[in-house]
């Protein structure tokens, strides 16, 4: 693993007319470019990952995985506003000397697209073997296979969609309430929002998980009233693990860029967008997924010219496209073998 920073001194333009003097992106590599410079894996993370996609994504990256460094030269790259190398709200302004909060500027997922454009020519990167990711990481190969299309050869969209869904936007909306409701959000410092951002991760878990996830998960053992029931306690431990390791600025931007994404805007609409991309692509579903329906990659399934379609029984939701690995490794493996030659094909769902 090797983890690095990429600094861009140009001036960064924004798609809502604003700019960046200059960036930098975070981002980790695995793995050797061979001969033939055929072996790129690029994954695009998802909302509060990082850059090292062995630590979230066991069991379909690591050296035992399908994606493996004696196999890959795999990168990943911390996106635009994230805490974790990449310039974000936390990044110092230029402008003052002191670290943007609130006046960093908006992004939406073309942008940081657009960063990870600058980094594979950086790397000189031409031909991007396999790009994949899921939820906002799927929009952001998505939108790369849209503008880029001769660049990546295979396309892997994992629980996501062509637009964001007004479903999806309340269900930010309703994080950024509760953020904002929290005036510490408007203090300036670094640790701003930290209640807000534990009522908002709490929040994201109900639409990650759906009401048998946690039927069985945190069921109570017997009828006594506890203390404290289970999932309470879930709910706490998981929006004190993210203020741990997040920050309420960052969220607050990325959860604006994930309802920003619309393929469609500025290219006559979502269907001739999709009907852009040359990719072999494999799109995935998951049928318990409440947040980006499977009904979402059937669209993209039926819209992008040469793709196949699988959908993941799990009971997990959609986290389910972090943790149902042995069935992603199945259904990719399938495809990257599949000769799709121009046609729509279906692969057989993974019970």
């Amino acid at each position: 693993m090797s983890t690095q920073t990429f600094t861009y001194t140009g001036k960064f333009e924004l798609e809502a007319g604003r700019s960046l003097q200059g960036i930098e992106i975070g981002y980790t590599t695995y793995g050797t470019l061979n001969k033939n410079r055929d072996n790129v894996v690029w994954v695009c993370h998802a909302l509060t990952a990082n850059s090292d996609v062995f630590e979230w994504w066991k069991g379909l990256f690591g050296h035992q995985d399908h994606f493996n460094p004696d196999d890959y030269f795999i990168i990943c790259a911390n996106v635009l506003g994230s805490p974790y190398g990449t310039t974000s709200p936390l990044s110092n302004n230029p402008a003052t000397g002191q670290p943007y909060f609130l006046a960093f500027p908006e992004f939406t997922i073309r942008d940081i697209v657009k960063g990870h454009q600058l980094l594979a020519n950086h790397l000189g990167i031409d031909h991007i073997e396999i790009l994949l990711g899921g939820s906002l990481g799927g929009q952001q190969a998505l939108e790369w296979s849209i503008l880029e299309p001769e660049r990546i050869k295979n396309l892997i969209l994992i629980a996501t969609n062509a637009s964001h869904s007004p479903w999806g936007i309340a269900f930010n909306e309703s994080q950024r309430l509760a953020i904002s409701a929290d005036r510490t959000f408007f203090a300036g410092s670094a640790d701003g929002g930290s209640k807000g951002l534990k009522a908002a991760r709490s929040i994201a878990l109900l639409s990650y998980r759906n009401y048998k996830t946690y039927g069985i998960t945190q069921q109570e053992d017997g009828d006594d009233i506890p203390g404290t029931f289970k999932a309470a306690s879930y709910q706490n431990y998981q929006g004190e693990k993210l203020v741990n390791r997040f920050n309420a600025y960052s969220y607050w931007y990325l959860s604006k860029a994930m309802d920003s994404h619309n393929v469609g805007r500025g290219r006559h609409g979502v269907d001739k967008a999709l009907s852009l991309i040359k990719a072999r692509t494999l799109v995935i579903g998951i049928k318990s997924d409440v947040l980006f329906p499977v009904e979402e990659q059937q669209y993209l399934f039926r819209h992008i010219p040469k793709s196949a379609f699988a959908e993941l029984d799990s009971f997990y939701g959609h986290d389910g496209f972090l943790i149902e690995t042995e069935d992603l490794t199945k259904v990719i493996t399938s495809f990257l073998k599949t000769d799709v030659k121009g046609k729509i094909i279906e692969l057989q769902k993974i019970a």
